[in-house]
């Protein structure tokens, strides 16, 4: 069993017995406590060091999520700018009903789908996945583990099936969590990820 497909497996029970959240803008999300709530709080009241400091401690998952995405250094390094750009129009929207980091990769997945249409890259970013099964070095240096993680799992997902699985394997969100950044509700979440693991064992067949 490959490592994304184990951990699908121990995710597995998560949201079982978990009744249905209201997408993002309902209620609050739970008592997880939010380490960047008060970064977040003064950003918000126009401190600029305290919004530069939110940018250095989130950009590399910012750019992580992205390239995971997309399969695309480039593309992630556009997309991680343009979230840049959009949190200083919209920081002053955050209202605390989830952590921060919820609300970010919000901003994140809405960024590459925008970037998806914009440059078609979905098709093209599944199709470089596909590419890296032959373990060529990427500019960026990516580890032999993570080249192969992706060309071997998340390529033969559907993009909505990807997103809900890097954010709740990749990034370790709950999937609440997921659920509010991707703008859906909570029991779409565990129904993704059950038929990510379906179709993962399925191709294993």
């Amino acid at each position: 069993m490959s490592s994304i497909q184990s951990q699908l497996q121990e995710n597995a029970g998560e949201g079982s017995a978990v009744q249905v959240v209201p997408a993002a803008g309902g209620e609050p999300e739970g008592p997880r406590e939010d380490p960047d709530r008060d970064l977040v709080e003064r950003a918000c009241a126009g401190d600029r060091r305290a919004f530069d400091a939110l940018l250095r401690r989130h950009y590399d998952r910012i750019h992580r999520v992205a390239w995971r995405l997309t399969g695309s250094h480039a593309d992630a390094q556009d997309i991680a700018q343009d979230v840049c750009c959009t949190l200083v129009e919209k920081i002053g929207t955050f209202r605390g009903q989830s952590r921060f980091t919820t609300w970010l990769m919000g901003i994140v997945i809405n960024a590459c789908r925008d970037h998806g249409r914009r440059r078609g890259t979905w098709t093209r970013a599944k199709d470089g996945l596909l590419v890296l099964a032959g373990l060529a070095r990427q500019p960026d240096g990516r580890d032999l583990y993570r080249q192969t993680w992706l060309a071997s799992e998340l390529a033969r997902l559907d993009p909505l099936l990807r997103e809900t699985v890097v954010f709740v394997i990749g990034e370790d969100m709950t999937h609440a969590e997921a659920a509010r950044a991707l703008g859906v509700a909570e029991s779409t979440v565990s129904w993704r990820m059950h038929e990510a693991r379906r179709q993962l064992s399925t191709d294993q067949e």
